[in-house]
């Protein structure tokens, strides 16, 4: 078992998992998936664990993702690529199962909750976040896609929110998480920590696990102190992103001319052309799909950007050498024809 995560079961009934990469700012490697898997369907079926905790080590956060490094090895030989694939596999079945999970999760979102660590929270039945949350689907920066089922739950937000987040990778703080039900509770980040304690000194085989959990949390829960963003400009995002292609959207964007257009535009052109067009697809595609249909296309376009050198010349630009300049195979939005759009869609050959 790795040291990676961190597994305690209390005699009170509660099981608690903790992502132990606080250096990587918890990001999930492979070798985390087939334990948190295997710690999770144990604790299911087994009547002495009532709850179970999900929460990261260390000060910085949950998880700021999955082991770009590592998939950026992918490139290198079979043997890396074949792990590479397996961890999106395992990965998506592993959100899955914390998406019908049985028991309570409580998951806490303080601190950097990105990509990979929003995929394995989001289902989970009690997700609180605070003051220092930084919530993100960030892979339209690494010339990637926003995977874990992205397409399925940001398609619920309001409006076109889902959208807009998506191909802008933009970071929200705890109010916008609320607003677009990535979350269900804030809690300051100490009162956190003392309903975290609290939940350790409570016999939970002699409770109402449901009655009882909600309400110790609404003894320590509270509305933010500020108001979120998204709100604000809701009615901006909804003009500009209910469009059914790239191009429409950038050019409603130029028509605008306001601040809030012209900076989105701004930040949209410095994407890949190809994650971008993607991105849009699997989005328009998954309003109709149900949640397993959305991690199936994820899968699908996963394995796809596997073998695509713009994704790892994002990961080089952005991870590796850090010089923020990647240059891209498909430099312009004209570049990316329909036709390699759809084809995208369907399992590519090496």
């Amino acid at each position: 078992m790795t040291d990676q995560v961190l597994f305690s079961i209390h005699a009170n009934g509660v099981a608690t998992i903790t992502l132990n990469r606080p250096k990587a700012l918890n990001s999930i490697s492979y070798e985390m998936i087939g334990p948190i898997t295997q710690k999770l369907k144990e604790w299911e079926s087994d009547d002495q664990i009532h709850l179970v905790i999900i929460k990261g080590a260390g000060t910085k956060g949950l998880c700021a993702g999955g082991d770009i490094k590592t998939l950026y090895e992918a490139r290198l030989h079979e043997s890396a690529m074949q792990k590479a694939e397996q961890f999106f596999e395992d990965e998506f079945q592993l959100d899955m199962l914390v998406h019908k999970f049985s028991k309570p999760i409580v998951a806490c979102l303080d601190g950097f909750v990105m990509g990979g660590g929003v995929g394995l929270t989001y289902g989970a039945s009690h997700r609180i976040v605070t003051e220092r949350t930084k919530w993100s689907m960030p892979e339209m920066n690494i010339g990637f896609f926003p995977d874990v089922g992205a397409d399925y739950f940001l398609n619920k937000a309001p409006g076109y929110t889902g959208r807009y987040l998506a191909l802008t990778a933009s970071v929200i703080k705890a109010p916008d998480v609320l607003y677009i039900n990535a979350a269900d509770f804030y809690m300051t980040s100490e009162n956190l920590n003392a309903f975290l304690n609290h939940i350790e000194q409570i016999d939970w085989h002699a409770k109402d696990i449901h009655t009882a959990l909600t309400q110790l949390i609404d003894n320590y829960s509270e509305l933010p102190a500020n108001e979120g963003e998204l709100l604000s400009i809701q009615t901006e995002i909804n003009k500009h992103f209910s469009f059914h292609t790239v191009e429409e959207i950038i050019h409603s964007l130029e028509k605008d001319g306001t601040h809030f257009a012209t900076q989105t535009k701004e930040i949209m052109l410095s994407k890949s052309p190809f994650s971008l067009k993607i991105t849009l697809k699997q989005f328009i595609d998954g309003e109709e799909k149900t949640l397993e249909e959305c991690f199936a296309t994820d899968l699908v376009l996963a394995k796809n950007f596997l073998k695509h050198e713009d994704f790892f010349e994002g990961i080089r630009s952005i991870v590796i050498d850090k010089d923020q300049n990647p240059q891209y195979k498909y430099k312009h939005l004209e570049d990316v024809s329909e036709e390699i759009v759809n084809n995208f869609f369907n399992l590519l050959r090496s």
